[in-house]
């Protein structure tokens, strides 16, 4: 293979691993990171305590509990403020948040669901039992008495979920493949190169390239988010709850971007420093011939 095409084919294959690298870190994310339960109860647990998120649930219940009740909205949205600083309320918040994400995935999971016309649902048995005991173990007054209740409550309609599914599955699939077929092409793309070290440094600058458009794509997606929202009131809410979310992905981005300029710079000064190293000459570095010695003199008779 001539020298020029080696360096053709190796452009290509960098040029597609670089590509892939946003790409891949988004899908593993969103397949990997948002879909589990722990992880995700685990980002959305210092939530509970966020003033913009304490403020949008007061209300929201708050409001609520007062249509139902034909209480006054401002004395339901004080006491509801006023449970959002309880222990209580931060289990609820975390069986809560539980509850509905396990439920998503098990519908997302069910293959039968396909066939299904219902909503997904979740019970509010699972957040009032532990909520009665932690109300119980804190002496709160007759927190024996709550009732528990199974009614189930509608997360997501028929529809939405249909097209939730069809995006998990291609997530599901492209969160493993994308990231592995990024390193393989970096790999190949290095191997064929003819100047290996021009190579690495072209890989390590598009990864850096990549992680900085995908810090780029995240903060985009937040200003589009909020932008959406109806309710202005609720974006810093809305604003807290995506920022949990994507801690993971920002902190990638940041990696790739360091990572890739670290090899870069590593690659540059090493041969920047083997170039300017001088080179001896090997004919004034070998020993200097010795000297005869003077012949002796001859006396005269």
């Amino acid at each position: 293979m001539s020298r020029s095409l080696r360096t053709a084919l190796s452009a290509v294959l960098i040029a597609l691993s670089c590509l892939l690298v946003p790409f891949g870190a988004l899908a593993a994310w969103a397949a990997y990171g948002l879909t589990d339960t722990r992880s995700y109860v685990t980002a959305m647990a210092p939530l509970a305590s966020d003033p913009a998120v304490r403020d949008a649930v007061a209300d929201t219940v708050g409001d609520g509990v007062a249509r139902e009740s034909g209480m006054s909205p401002l004395f339901m949205r004080d006491a509801v403020r006023s449970f959002t600083a309880t222990r209580a309320y931060r289990t609820a918040w975390d069986a809560g948040n539980e509850a509905a994400h396990t439920a998503v995935m098990r519908a997302l999971n069910d293959e039968r669901a396909d066939r299904d016309d219902r909503p997904v649902t979740v019970d509010l048995a699972t957040v009032t039992t532990p909520l009665k005991h932690q109300m119980t173990l804190d002496h709160v007054p007759f927190a024996e008495r709550i009732p528990i209740e199974h009614t189930r409550v509608a997360l997501l309609p028929p529809d939405d979920l249909v097209t939730l599914r069809k995006g998990y599955h291609v997530l599901d699939v492209a969160g493993f493949w994308l990231p592995l077929a990024a390193v393989v092409f970096a790999a190949c793309g290095i191997a064929v190169a003819a100047c290996r070290r021009r190579a690495i440094t072209a890989t390590a600058l598009g990864t850096a390239l990549g992680g900085a458009f995908l810090g780029l794509a995240v903060a985009i997606g937040r200003h589009l988010t909020l932008a959406d929202l109806p309710d202005p009131a609720h974006r810093p809410a809305a604003a807290a709850v995506y920022d949990a979310l994507t801690t993971t992905l920002r902190t990638v981005a940041w990696l790739l971007l360091a990572v890739g300029l670290t090899v870069a710079a590593a690659t540059w000064l090493t041969h920047h420093f083997r170039t300017a190293r001088p080179r001896q000459d090997p004919r004034a570095s070998a020993a200097p011939a010795p000297t005869p010695p003077p012949e002796p003199t001859r006396a005269r008779a």
